[in-house]
């Protein structure tokens, strides 16, 4: 809206040039950030304070860790607080004529409204589970599903019009048409190895990135602080991942594809960057307010929408190992469980408890030690992950 605002200021009065600084994808990143990370500190405070009058607290399982019970109370759905600040700030500072910012904003508040109905199941009707996992799937999937198949065909082509071209021509040839190189699956440290996906590929690979990510990012989130600073890591890394491929000469150089319009990208990145770090200030142990499903669902939603579009699936996998692990945990568990108990007749375990995190508080680590070591672990994952924009 801002960039809109100083073109049309430029284009009235040619004395204000110094407005051109808002052309910079650069300088509206910082701002967004900026941006994103005031809003949570000022309103920080007065959402929490909404939340405990409302009596929004958190259950807890009575099954689960047993120093986790002196958290029951504590105001959930504070990922209200997160979402707000993304929004805001985006809506400030990016240009609101690119397509894959939309999209992104429209997964992340989807995935979010989803959230909040599991949340507030959990606070009204005092049950630990909320939303029962078909329902909450059903609705995941829809959202995915259209994400999906909309950045089938808006990757590969600029304009609105250029969009219908693709899917036309799509129909009529029987759905057999395959997409432009640039829509292919990318292998990360090598120069030339990718795979040509087709539609049908194509979507199937985004949904499940986008809905394997939401879900692994909300598996994760069960510590104070746990989530949330793996993810403000992950979105910066994708942020840089999005400003190289939209542009031509870096694209080029570090041989990306070049997607116009990704770069835009980045202010949203900047955005959840700072709107994470503001709402960490709240959750940090011991924690004020935690994320709920809310936010968790919305912000790993987000990061697979970001990874589709920037063609980095499998760098996002490695970004978000944490993520890949939490979720990974679940299932063997899970799974090993029905497994041994329809063969054994007694269900067996793999993990002490899952997810993963709660393992490592069962073998004896301290809340903190778990949370700050998996940042630790983040935050080298990220930097494997950026290495391969040079390293092909």
């Amino acid at each position: 809206m801002l960039l809109s605002l100083a073109q049309w200021l430029q284009g009235l009065d040619p004395s204000l040039g110094f407005l051109r600084i808002f052309n910079y994808i650069t300088f509206r990143a910082v701002m967004a950030a900026m941006t994103a990370l005031l809003i949570g500190l000022a309103f920080g405070p007065w959402v929490i304070r909404r939340l405990t009058e409302m009596k929004i607290g958190q259950p807890i399982r009575e099954y689960g860790v047993q120093q986790h019970l002196a958290k029951s109370g504590t105001p959930t759905m504070g990922g209200v607080l997160i979402l707000i600040g993304i929004g805001v700030s985006t809506l400030l500072w990016f240009d609101w004529s690119n397509r894959f910012v939309w999209i992104v904003m429209m997964v992340t508040m989807g995935f979010g409204a989803i959230g909040w109905v599991d949340d507030y199941r959990k606070v009204v009707d005092k049950n630990p589970e909320g939303m029962r996992s078909r329902e909450k799937f059903f609705w995941q999937t829809v959202i995915g599903v259209f994400a999906a198949f909309y950045l089938a065909f808006s990757v590969s082509e600029t304009s609105f019009f250029g969009v219908v071209q693709l899917f036309i021509r799509w129909v009529t040839s029987g759905f057999s048409t395959g997409l432009p190189p640039r829509a292919d699956l990318i292998v990360p440290f090598f120069k030339t190895v990718a795979y040509p996906l087709g539609v049908f590929g194509f979507i199937g690979l985004s949904y499940f990135v986008i809905v394997g990510t939401s879900n692994a990012v909300n598996f994760t989130d069960g510590l104070d602080g746990l989530a949330i600073m793996p993810v403000v890591m992950v979105s910066g890394a994708l942020g840089i991942f999005a400003y190289a491929t939209g542009s031509a000469v870096f694209s080029r150089y570090l041989l990306l594809p070049y997607i116009p319009g990704a770069g835009e990208l980045l202010i949203f990145c900047s955005a959840m960057g700072g709107a994470g770090l503001a709402f960490l200030w709240f959750n940090t142990h011991p924690a004020q307010v935690f994320m709920g499903d809310v936010g968790a669902l919305a912000l790993g939603g987000g990061l697979g929408t970001i990874a589709v579009i920037t063609r980095q699936e499998i760098v996002l996998g490695i970004m978000g190992g944490i993520f890949v692990a939490e979720v990974l945990s679940v299932m063997i568990q899970v799974s090993w469980f029905k497994f041994t108990k329809k063969r054994y007749g007694e269900g067996r375990r793999i993990f002490k408890m899952a997810p993963l995190h709660h393992h490592f508080e069962k073998s004896g680590w301290k809340e903190s030690q778990v949370v700050v070591r998996f940042w630790i672990i983040t935050m080298l994952l990220c930097l494997i992950g950026l290495a391969s924009l040079k390293l092909r």
